[in-house]
């Protein structure tokens, strides 16, 4: 159960990384706004079931080992079901009325949710590294 839940968290943060620094910047540099804003629109959803799935199979495959990198990784899915479900619709209503500082500001909140959940995810495959070296 505890490689079934490295690999999981292994998953779960190297998707993240490159959602976030890979294919969401490549979209933006690669394609006109008007067809790169609609295709990250559509990708998001995908995104958040990745993250709610990994995260939260990895925190019942740890649980059993660890306790702490369980109630992490739940935290990371607790925290995905909002961030989908009230955020992300709220940043695109805001795109959509044209309320540019209101966008900026969920989008921000948007960014240092992920990037906490990076963080929770990195963490958890450090406690791991720990456990492996100890």
């Amino acid at each position: 159960m505890t490689t079934l839940a490295l690999l999981a968290t292994a998953i779960l943060f190297g998707g993240m990384v490159l959602y976030s620094f890979g294919f969401a910047a490549f979209l933006f540099t690669a394609l006109p706004a008007n067809i790169a804003g609609p295709t990250i629109r559509r990708a998001f959803p995908l995104f958040y079931i990745f993250v709610l799935s990994c995260s939260a199979a990895a925190a019942f495959l740890v649980l059993p080992s660890d306790r702490v990198a369980a109630a992490l990784l739940a935290l990371i899915a607790v925290t995905t079901i909002p961030t989908s479900k009230l955020l992300m619709p709220a940043i695109n209503r805001a795109t959509d009325t044209k309320a540019t500082s209101r966008f900026k500001w969920l989008h921000g909140l948007s960014v240092a949710i992920t990037l906490a959940h990076i963080g929770l995810a990195g963490l958890v495959l450090t406690r791991f590294l720990d456990g492996a070296l100890a």
